[in-house]
């Protein structure tokens, strides 16, 4: 056991850690590997691959995602951001190579080298923004807002090209979050729903695979819908089947036709092996790390730290809840992934990366360090 008299930087990060929040992403780290355990041997079957081909890379990517996470949460909130930019500057230097140099899937150029740039881009865009909106609360000559307006073009632009409308989306939504929070005038807010509002009618005028899922969400029995509808029709067949308890682990049927079972379709495995009231607790674990995080956010004496809490628990958030409403047909398909329960590796790597930022900023800090930083930091970052 770590002694409160010991200074070591271990200790010191042990009494400052929100073990709460530890723990809740420790059992979700835990439940996504036994998930995966379960949705994944019938599609490496169906690919001719070892049965447990993709849980041996779900660990693989485990190893570092847990250090990734660890290391990045003894980072001070000045490095947090330093990081960030890096990251974010990275991440989109590797997106503009995959839009010239990656190869195609489904349509799409989002890989490249192996990794998917965008899920690394989220994290740190979420960082960036808070930075900004909080410099811009704290300091008069800083156009903070602006600034975060300019960013979030910046960012999408590239996204969009991919095209990647899900990923878009999940930024934008997190950003007016966030903007919101900053006490933005309703005038603005409407302004902001508004111009939402016309990119969605633009993409479903001008986009033909983003009218097609919205087309067969409203109405799956039209032309085409059934083929488009397979995967999310299995989906609900899969928790009727499984009911409250499930049918027990491994003894799911319905995921030996279901492409995606083990990454964007996990949840409706899970439904039908493990039950409803086992989804219901995933969901409420989700919930927990949400709201503890809302929690230490409303707490927070330092701006940046506020913003940015709030910003990475609710990319986390929105993120879950969108794979299980698609799951669960509540809107149209996204290729999202269930943070920490579906298999990838670029989506685990990018958790970790935000989620050991959540740490760092969730820590405890003596309220004089706080001010210390401010005043230091009040000339310039």
């Amino acid at each position: 056991m770590v002694s409160r008299a010991e200074r070591s930087l271990i200790a010191d990060w042990w009494w400052t850690v929100d073990r709460w929040l530890l723990v809740a992403l420790t059992a979700l780290i835990v439940l996504g590997l036994v998930l995966v355990m379960a949705g994944s041997p019938a599609v490496a079957d169906r690919l001719h691959l070892p049965t447990f081909q993709f849980v041996n890379k779900q660990v693989e990517f485990l190893v570092p995602t847990v250090i990734m996470m660890f290391g990045l949460s003894f980072l001070s909130p000045r490095q947090v951001r330093r990081t960030a930019l890096l990251g974010y500057v990275g991440a989109m230097a590797l997106i503009f190579a995959a839009l010239l140099f990656g190869h195609e899937v489904k349509g799409a150029r989002r890989w490249i080298f192996g990794m998917q740039p965008s899920e690394f881009l989220k994290p740190c865009f979420v960082i960036l923004a808070a930075w900004a909106i909080s410099e811009g609360a704290k300091r008069r000559d800083v156009p903070g807002n602006l600034l975060s307006l300019l960013l979030l073009p910046a960012t999408v632009a590239p996204l969009i090209l991919q095209p990647d409308f899900g990923q878009t989306m999940l930024i934008s939504l997190v950003w007016g979050l966030m903007f919101i929070m900053a006490g933005l005038h309703w005038f603005w807010i409407a302004g902001l729903g508004g111009f939402a509002a016309t990119a969605v009618v633009v993409a479903y005028k001008f986009v033909p695979h983003v009218r097609a899922r919205i087309l067969h969400f409203i109405d799956p029995g039209q032309s085409g819908g059934v083929a488009d509808t397979f995967q999310v029709d299995r989906a609900m067949e899969s928790f009727t089947s499984g009911g409250w308890l499930g049918k027990g682990p491994g003894e799911g049927t319905i995921k030996q036709v279901l492409p995606d079972s083990h990454t964007d379709f996990i949840f409706a495995v899970t439904g039908e092996e493990f039950g409803l009231l086992f989804c219901m607790f995933i969901v409420a674990l989700y919930a927990f790390i949400v709201l503890r995080g809302l929690l230490k956010s409303a707490n927070n004496e330092d701006p940046f730290c506020r913003f940015a809490t709030a910003g990475l628990v609710l990319l986390f958030g929105i993120q879950a809840s969108i794979n299980m409403a698609v799951n669960l047909h509540l809107m149209p398909a996204k290729g999202m992934t269930l943070p920490f329960i579906s298999y990838g590796g670029s989506s685990l790597l990018s958790l970790g990366m935000g989620m050991g930022f959540l740490i760092a900023v969730t820590r405890k800090r003596p309220r004089s360090e706080v001010l210390f930083e401010q005043k230091i930091e009040a000339p310039a970052e």
